[in-house]
């Protein structure tokens, strides 16, 4: 028990073929309509739950329904209007500046490439990931948040540390038609079983053929430390 498949590409295979049985459902879940609400929507949940996000949202799109509404926006207010998330000046800002741009360089559209999306302040690659592939149908890459990142080394899938890297590192081995639900498998398995700091090993379907199993193994190899006892 707790083995890996013998080479990466084995184990990818083996994971989400199991994960995708265990949840053919899986999908972004943040709440959105559009592409603008798309992107407002990702910017808010960086280091913030999707839940949190969902909940701001909800009046949040009722009140800022353009790019307009956004770029001549008050920043006070509009990071009072997100107070409940994290960082919420700053993404008050990132948004703000992002439709600015949107506005000026754009024609109001959302851009669909990556360099584009990723001059908009407050936009990085995992954030433009997640836009082009839910907003425009394109899937040029995989998000690693930390779900994806915790997974991918506790099964022994990837050695890198950061996200960046991590993608670079998984793009030859995860098989082009799974980059988008790579992602979705790996958050749903990490919410439900996977969990930071108290995976439930017991009833995880990848149990077998995973290095870091607290049935197995005393390492976690997501954070390189033991199990707690």
């Amino acid at each position: 028990m707790g083995t890996p498949l013998p080479t990466r590409e084995e184990q990818v295979e083996e994971v989400v073929e199991r994960l995708w049985e265990e949840y053919p459902d899986a999908t972004i879940s943040l709440h959105f309509s559009n592409r603008l609400e798309l992107l407002v929507a990702v910017v808010l949940s960086a280091q913030c739950t999707d839940e949190r996000v969902n909940q701001e949202t909800e009046h949040l799109f009722e009140k800022y329904r353009t790019p307009e509404d956004y770029a001549e926006a008050d920043v006070d207010e509009l990071s009072e209007d997100i107070n409940s998330i994290t960082y919420h000046n700053s993404k008050a800002d990132y948004l703000k500046s992002s439709a600015q741009t949107i506005i000026e360089e754009h024609d109001g559209e959302v851009p669909d490439t990556m360099e584009a999306l990723t001059d908009l302040k407050g936009v990085g690659r995992k954030t433009a990931n997640v836009i082009l592939q839910h907003g425009h149908d394109l899937v040029e890459g995989i998000v690693v948040d930390t779900h994806v990142q915790r997974l991918s080394k506790r099964l022994g899938i990837t050695e890198e540390e950061r996200p960046d890297a991590i993608e670079q590192d998984l793009l030859p081995i995860v098989p082009e038609e799974e980059w988008q639900w790579y992602t979705h498998l790996l958050i749903s398995h990490g919410r439900a079983i996977c969990t930071a700091r108290n995976p439930d090993c017991d009833s995880c379907v990848v149990e077998d053929i995973c290095p870091s199993s607290k049935l197995d193994h005393d390492v976690d190899l997501a954070s390189g430390e033991p199990w707690d006892e």
